[in-house]
Order: C-alpha cells, then sequence, then structure tokens
C-alpha cells in the first residue's frame, strides 16, 4: 500500500503527518471506503427518488426503535455536562487563543464550514489543536503582545469535514482519501490520550448526516479507533449537527445507532434551511422559499423541526443545542451594536425556554449575554435533560410551508449574490468565516445563498417588485456587484473575486444543483504542489504510543 502526500510540508508538520498517524488514517480508510462509498451512492439513489415525488415521512421499518421507551445514551463525558455556551471558530491560533479565553463551556474548533480546506489550513488546524490539547496555544498579535488560551479553558469538540469531501493531498494507491476520516483520524491520533488525562476526552461534532446508516458508519469507525489505540470503548462522545431534512426524520434512529458514543444533537439552522431547498430542488412551486432573512427559527417548519429535536434529545437522556448567534458586534456603532445583542439575548432566551440545554454563537463578544440569556431560564442549572416535553410534531409539520409569506425581493437577489461572492472571495484566499454587515458567514449561509438564486431562477420566481427571477436578471445583479466590489482593489483580489464569480455561476446558474459548493470550488481552486511520502507503517504496531519524536518527518519516494 502506497501512500502519498501532495501537499507541502510547512513548519511543524511533521509533527501531525507522521508514519504511525498517516498508518492510523489509512487503516480506518481501509477498513471504511467502501461503506461510505455505498452510502453516498445511497444519497444520490434517495435524492433521485424524492425529485420524482417520493414522500419523506418516518421510516416504518424503524418503528421499533423510536417506539421503545428504555433506551438512552450515554451519559455526558467528562467536560460536558454544561453545554450552555458553545463558541465555534476556526482552528486557527488567533481564534483558537480567543476562544479558549472567552469564557465558554466548549470551543467547538470547526474544520469544516468555518474552515476554507486548504492544506496549509486542514493541517495547520491540526497543529493548532495539538496545541491546545496540551494547554501551550499562543498567538502573537501584531504588535508583538502573545495571548495563550490558559485561562480556565473550555472543553474541546472538533468538527471534522463531512462524509462527502475527499482529501485530496493525501492519497492511498492513488485514491483520494476520506476528509472526514483524515480530520478525525490525525485529531484522534495525536490527542486522545492527552485529552483524557487532561480530564475532558476526544470529542467531536458530526456535520452533514443525512441517515442513520451514516450515523452507524461513524460508530464503527469510533469502535475501530479507539480499539486501535487501545482506549476503551465509549471514551469519545459525538455531538450530531441534524442540518439535513431527512436526518429529521431519523433522530432517534441515530441516537440510537450512536448510542454508547452520543451526547446530544445540534440545530444546524443554516445547513438546515439550505437542505430543506436542496432537497426539493426538482419539485413544484410551492417549495420555494422567500429571501433568506425572512426565514426564521419562528417559521412553522423551523419551530417544529426545533420541537421535535428538543423533545427528542431529552427523552434519550442526550444535550439539545441550540443553533448560531451569527452576529458580529465589535464593528457595529453603539446603537446597533446594543439592538443586535438585544436580539441575541432574545433568541438565546427563547431557546432556552422551548427547552435546548445551550446554544453556539460565533463571536466571544456574544458569550456573556448567551450565558446571561440561559441563566434567565435555567437558574442555577446547568442543563435541562431531565425535563422531557411530548412531541406530537407529524411529517407534515416539518415539511409545510403554512404561514410562510413567499416574498421575493431584487434585494434579496443581490443580498445572496453580494454574500456568496465576497465570501467565496474569502474562502478561495483561505479564509473560512467571514464578516459581513456585521454577521458571520460560513459556507452554510453561502449554501443558502446559491441554492436559493438557483431555486428562483429554474421556479420562475416572481419578485415583488414585478419581474422574474430569470438566468439574466442574475447575471445582471452578479456583474453589477463584480463592479462594485473589485473597484480600486489589487490584481490578487480581483483573481479571487474573479474565482468566485466562476464558482457561483457553476453552483447557481447551471442545470444541475451540485449537492454542495466546496466540492467544485475545492477541486479547482484549492489547491498545492506535491510531495510524496514514504508508505505506512503496520496498523497493528499503532497500539503502543501516540506520542512520537518532533523530529518524525515524511521521506521521500513511494514505497
Amino acid at each position: 500500500m502506497t501512500t502519498t502526500i501532495r501537499g507541502t510540508l510547512h513548519p511543524r508538520f511533521e509533527t501531525i503527518l507522521t508514519p504511525e498517524a498517516v498508518a492510523f488514517v489509512a487503516a480506518l480508510d481501509g477498513a471504511f471506503a467502501g461503506r461510505r462509498a455505498e452510502l453516498l451512492q445511497d444519497r444520490r439513489d434517495r435524492a433521485r427518488r424524492i425529485s420524482a415525488g417520493e414522500k419523506l415521512d418516518f421510516l416504518p421499518e424503524t418503528s421499533r426503535i423510536r417506539n421503545d421507551p428504555s433506551w438512552t445514551v450515554a451519559a455526558p463525558g467528562p467536560g460536558l455536562t454544561d453545554r450552555r455556551c458553545e463558541l465555534v471558530s476556526p482552528a486557527t491560533r488567533k481564534m483558537g487563543v480567543h476562544a479558549l479565553r472567552s469564557g465558554a463551556q466548549v470551543w467547538l474548533a470547526d474544520l469544516e464550514d468555518a474552515t476554507a480546506p486548504s492544506w496549509e489550513n486542514v493541517i495547520t488546524g491540526q497543529v493548532n489543536l495539538y496545541d491546545a490539547a496540551r494547554d501551550q496555544l499562543e498567538y502573537t498579535d501584531e504588535d508583538g503582545e502573545t495571548e495563550h488560551g490558559r485561562l480556565n479553558p473550555p472543553t474541546i469538540i472538533m468538527r471534522p469535514r463531512g462524509w462527502h469531501l475527499c482529501e485530496k493531498h493525501i492519497a492511498i494507491d492513488g485514491r483520494p482519501i476520506s476528509a472526514s476520516l483524515v480530520d478525525f483520524g490525525l485529531y484522534f491520533f495525536h490527542n486522545a490520550r492527552t485529552l483524557i488525562d487532561s480530564g475532558a476526552g476526544p470529542y467531536f461534532y458530526l456535520p452533514k448526516i443525512e441517515s442513520h446508516a451514516e450515523a452507524r458508519l461513524w460508530n464503527d469507525v469510533f469502535v475501530m479507533a479507539q480499539d486501535l489505540l487501545g482506549i476503551p470503548q465509549g471514551t469519545i462522545r459525538a455531538t450530531v449537527l441534524i442540518e439535513t431534512l431527512t436526518a429529521a426524520f431519523e433522530m432517534d434512529e441515530i441516537l440510537y445507532e450512536l448510542r454508547d458514543h452520543c451526547s446530544g444533537l445540534n440545530a444546524g439552522r443554516w445547513d438546515y434551511i439550505f437542505s430543506y431547498i436542496r432537497t426539493f430542488a426538482q419539485r413544484g412551486d410551492e417549495f420555494v422559499l422567500p429571501d433568506r432573512d425572512r426565514v426564521t427559527m419562528t417559521t412553522p417548519f423551523m419551530r417544529a423541526y426545533t420541537r421535535l429535536l428538543v423533545a427528542t434529545c431529552h427523552k434519550r437522556g442526550a444535550h439539545a443545542i441550540g443553533g448560531p448567534a451569527a452576529v458580529n458586534p465589535t464593528r457595529q456603532d453603539e446603537e446597533s451594536r446594543h439592538r443586535a445583542m438585544s436580539q441575541v439575548r432574545a433568541e438565546k432566551e427563547r431557546e432556552a425556554a422551548e427547552g435546548f440545554d445551550g446554544s453556539w454563537v460565533a463571536h466571544p463578544a456574544v458569550v456573556d449575554t448567551c450565558l446571561k440569556a440561559y441563566a434567565t431560564v435555567l437558574g442555577e442549572r446547568t442543563c435541562q435533560r431531565d425535563v422531557n416535553r411530548v412531541s406530537d410534531i407529524t411529517a407534515r409539520d416539518l415539511l409545510s410551508l403554512d404561514g410562510i409569506q413567499q416574498t421575493i425581493s431584487l434585494q434579496g437577489v443581490r443580498t445572496n449574490v453580494t454574500v456568496a461572492l465576497r465570501y467565496l472571495a474569502a474562502w478561495v484566499g483561505g479564509t473560512g468565516a467571514v464578516a459581513i454587515e456585521h454577521l458571520m458567514e460560513d459556507a452554510a449561509t453561502v449554501e443558502i445563498s446559491r441554492a436559493q438564486l438557483w431555486q428562483w431562477v429554474h421556479h420562475r420566481s416572481q419578485l415583488a417588485e414585478g419581474p422574474q427571477v430569470t438566468r439574466e436578471l442574475v447575471e445582471r445583479v452578479i456583474e453589477e456587484e463584480m463592479t462594485r466590489l473589485t473597484q480600486g482593489q489589487d490584481d490578487v483580489q480581483v483573481a479571487r473575486y474573479e474565482a468566485a464569480r466562476d464558482i457561483l455561476t457553476q453552483v447557481a446558474l447551471e442545470e444541475y444543483l451540485p449537492g454542495f459548493f466546496t466540492n467544485y470550488g475545492y477541486v479547482r481552486y484549492l489547491t498545492d504542489r506535491p510531495l510524496r511520502m514514504k508508505g505506512p507503517l503496520n496498523p497493528q504496531d499503532l497500539r503502543q504510543s501516540e506520542r512520537v519524536p518532533a523530529t518524525a518527518t515524511a521521506g521521500q519516494g513511494a514505497a
């Protein structure tokens, strides 16, 4: 078996890409690559059936699991009892230090939607997490001031990339390896024992899951990983993001498949809205959503989804975690900042009143507001997993757009175009979380923007101002925004905007709606220079130690 590292070895990459660590990842990929491919094909097959008219409903073949009141998930792992505020950020040194000093109970170190998956970002993120796990993460700013993350640090939960993505910079026998297993495997191999020794553990957020069969695959990965490193079974804890429409119908089943390793579900609101559009992209006009700012968490189909999530979690002893407060308050004037923080507090108080045990925020300045909001409802309690809510949510509730005024405006089209272009230009340049108009935008919000443009064009949606949304209209808006956004920019930035326009055109205006923009953008624009590495060691040797000499390097040539 030949493993090829096709990315440049930047400083300290040899700490992460040791022969032993690569062998561990290769062992996982060798065991599960076939099942992953089958499950991705199952996704495509199901998508075609839904496009042809198949109804979404709770699975009759798993009713036994849903109706059995006796089973629960594992107890929260060490450091996961209190999850009232979880700060999500890229795993950069600066953002990591700020997260560790933020006062949040959890730092969600994101290698997925908040990270542009360039080779340098992916492995540098692993380096930073390696340091954070050892209480050694530091950041030096432009003035030479050094900050460190040792001030009552929160529990770390890492989010790997989804099953649909490959890591093109690592190949086994010429085949690109699963990005999910690269992210999970490198982090787990290097940090699992260190995290356990520190009183926490190896914890993960699992994104983009579409079925309980995909959750079962993750569970089997966990079992094998713990076995290979001699770590007790059940040490891992995972929180699953319910951010696809199909997964919303399988919450009980997902918890059941992961019950020995699961600690909760999260309401991934932005991806969920995107998934709704994508799932019904080929269906009728009745599934067209209005301007994205009109689809809120109080919209009936979104309320049904969160009510079901809370009820399902508490029935099974799991944490229910709310969606992100995407406010970026640092560059607003005082009046706007106060208004935004009041909105955040009201939103978080509503979540807590509905039964959530905690929630995400996307900026350290919002942490205290979130904590105070939850304290208003919870008092001294750290969660409300013991409060059971009876769910009467039906399949129709999860799908119905009743109560939504399907207003599409020219400003809504322009907002989607502008957000997509600005974000994608930053993404091509290596930045995965971008502040745009006082909001933190990531890959999920851009997925909504480009999917809405596609949906509006292909369903001949009417603007509130009169004309229909056509490809020609969207192309005109793109050109207008390109002119505005590139004015006065240097050649590098203009080139990034040109790349952003290319990606947006490919994923929003072609006849076929791609599942994700990241696949096209990643293959075309996030490249690195090739380097070859000698084949991995025997996986049977992996039990010995997670700690490898700092001098270990990747060898030249192929085995």
